[in-house]
């Protein structure tokens, strides 16, 4: 199915007839700007038109570089003294940097809805099309779900233009390269391709281009709309395509050998291939010392692990297990829970039910009063769910822990991956115990050796097992040491391996 965008019109000679098509085409929409000027050089070619939409061009660009040429050519005796036709006179005249013409109206259409200026002359059926692109446009700002403490403090925005150009200042390299399409039956959304020849494995490129080339559909807004069309598995809660808004870490992924893809309209870049343990990788970890990296590295999966299995090992424990707890604190929790009227596992889901609609009414509130609900939530609210007796002061400590160790996780995408899956590891802790979590964590497993992202295995290099890569997955590796790329197949090498600092030798006496 195509949209009326895409149905073809051969222009025509009479400057009416194309004003008409266009106009009638945009439904005489108010913004349509058509600018009517007469040039007396040529008695042939006296009328012409300019048509532009109102707050989707620069309208100094306009007015500077392409009314006001056309206006003062009259009194230039250069161009009445020279034997210059009519194309060529638009080609001297007009100052803009990019200067296009085509006898195809789709073109000419496509061209008007992206903020560029056509020019229509009557006995003439090419149309020259002026880039003046200008609308109002966010600036560069802080990202909003990426922070770091050390690091760059810029984000990509929701103009594509200012995207690839925060690329081009990351990676100066002639080798850097973008293939654009346009998705969306009605949005015509300008999508590009990313990558550094050479680097990128040729066959991921083909097969990400032909994933977008397929897609039909009629509308593309965000690159959320692509990541799905272009995933290798649907029905997993595990993300198989990471997203950013911070150039420089889709630039060191395009230097690992990933294929950033940008979408006109968001500041979320789409990174793939990509592994398990990306995800729980943070950009600042390659801009503080190795040790440190570590050391927060670890702590980053002991999270994601606890954000996972806590309130199923609490439920396991208390429900069919309580023998493994010391005795002291056995007692302690039976008196906690002696007023409580609800078995472990509702009392679970009650309080993580409870949060995740407190964490959702966080982000909807406006900004002014979101502090005041998450206090009102975190504080007054279970600070009298345990006075009432509806659940134990142990179960709001094990919750509000959970949620905390959940922030951890970098990605946001793994992050709700990780509180989907601790419902189905709550619900098989209270109905099998420790049986049901260990047979759980097994699907997992299984489930995660099974997915690929653009061929690539998801859990490598752990699985297949790989050990020369393992310098940058649970700890992180002196700069020095990490001389080979994680993801390219064709220019493995990233530095020369004698790059290990030593002191300087002392002169011999």
């Amino acid at each position: 199915m195509k949209s009326s965008l895409q149905v073809p019109f051969p222009l025509s000679t009479s400057l009416q007839e194309n004003i008409d098509w266009l106009q009638n085409r945009l439904g005489s929409s108010s913004d349509v700007i058509v600018r009517h000027l007469e040039i007396g050089i040529y008695p042939e070619t006296n009328a012409i038109a300019l048509l532009y939409i109102e707050g989707l061009v620069n309208s100094a660009t306009v007015n500077e570089h392409i009314i006001k040429p056309l206006l003062t050519t009259q009194d230039t005796e250069f161009y009445w003294q020279q034997d210059i036709c009519f194309h060529d006179l638009l080609g001297q005249a007009l100052t803009v940097s990019e200067l296009n013409f085509t006898t195809d109206g789709i073109d000419l259409l496509t061209a008007l809805l992206n903020g560029n200026t056509v020019i229509i002359a009557d006995g003439y059926d090419e149309i020259w099309i002026a880039g003046t692109t200008g609308w109002e446009k966010r600036a560069i700002e802080e990202p909003q779900t990426q922070t770091v403490v050390r690091g760059p403090k810029e984000s990509f925005t929701e103009d594509m233009r200012t995207n690839t150009s925060l690329l081009r200042r990351k990676i100066k390299s002639p080798d850097l390269r973008f293939i654009t399409l346009r998705l969306g039956r009605y949005t015509q959304t300008e999508v590009a391709i990313t990558y550094l020849q050479g680097i990128a494995d040729d066959m991921v490129v083909q097969e990400a281009k032909l994933r977008l080339e397929r897609i039909d559909t009629d509308s593309i807004l965000e690159s959320g709309y692509i990541e799905e069309f272009m995933e290798d598995v649907t029905y997993t809660p595990f993300p198989t395509i990471m997203n950013s808004e911070r150039p420089d870490a889709v630039a060191a992924g395009i230097l690992e050998g990933q294929i950033a893809i940008l979408v006109d309209g968001t500041p979320f870049v789409l990174l793939a291939p990509v592994t398990f343990f990306k995800f729980l990788q943070s950009s600042e970890d390659y801009y503080q010392r190795f040790d440190i990296a570590t050391f927060i590295r670890v702590i980053r999966y002991m999270s994601f692990f606890v954000s996972m299995l806590l309130p199923s090992l609490y439920i396991a424990v208390t429900t069919f297990h309580q023998e493994m707890l010391p005795t002291t604190f056995l007692i302690s929790l039976a008196a906690q829970r002696e007023g409580v009227p609800f078995p472990a596992i509702v009392e679970a889901f009650m309080m993580e039910i409870t949060f995740e609609v407190l964490r959702e009414a966080g982000v909807r509130m406006p900004r002014v009063i979101g502090p005041a609900i998450s206090i009102v939530g975190a504080l007054v609210l279970g600070q009298a769910a345990v006075q009432a007796g509806l659940v134990s002061a142990a179960m709001v400590i094990i919750v509000s822990f959970t949620a905390i160790s959940n922030f951890a996780t970098p990605a946001l995408n793994m992050a709700v991956a990780a509180r989907l899956i601790r419902f189905a590891l709550m619900l098989l802790a209270g109905t099998f115990g420790l049986f049901g979590i260990l047979t759980g964590c097994m699907a997992i497993l299984i489930h995660l050796a099974s997915i690929r992202s653009f061929g690539v295995p998801y859990l490598s290099p752990l699985a297949p097992l790989v050990g020369s890569k393992f310098k940058d997955i649970f700890v992180r590796s002196p700069w020095w040491k990490m001389d080979l790329r994680p993801l390219s197949k064709t220019n493995k090498t990233r530095q020369s391996p004698s790059n290990k600092p030593s002191p300087p030798k002392k002169d011999s006496p």
